[in-house]
């Protein structure tokens, strides 16, 4: 038996709008992308928004897994439903974080990567 993955149905920039416009549809808020291509071997975007509530999260997480699974690509893994302070999304090319805003300040993962970004271009450099 084969596992289908997503580059068998949608390219990775396919798989990414669709995203975007599930959370836009769902009224997700500030709405980020990360592209971490040759930086982490499990996946090349991160997209990270924001809910105003655990419901909101949750009712986001349903609805862009029913997206992606018509789209034919499942994803590999859903966590966090439970709480709902912060739901990931594994569609492997694509990793969705949809976080309450307290929760995404306090991890920052968008700095996070800016700075492991900012490391990895100045390594090598003469001092």
């Amino acid at each position: 038996m084969t596992s289908q993955t997503a580059a068998d149905t949608l390219t990775s920039d396919q798989l990414r709008e669709l995203v975007l416009d599930a959370l836009e549809d769902f009224k997700a808020t500030d709405i980020q992308q990360i592209d971490v291509s040759g930086q982490n071997p499990l996946t090349d975007v991160f997209v990270i928004a924001s809910g105003n509530s655990t419901r909101h999260i949750k009712s986001m997480a349903e609805n862009l897994v029913l997206k992606v699974k018509a789209a034919g690509c499942p994803p590999l893994g859903v966590e966090g439903q439970r709480q709902a302070e912060w739901v990931l999304v594994d569609l492997n090319d694509v990793i969705v974080h949809l976080m309450l805003p307290k929760t995404r300040a306090f991890y920052n993962l968008e700095k996070l990567w800016e700075a492991s970004r900012e490391r990895r271009s100045t390594a090598g450099r003469p001092a």
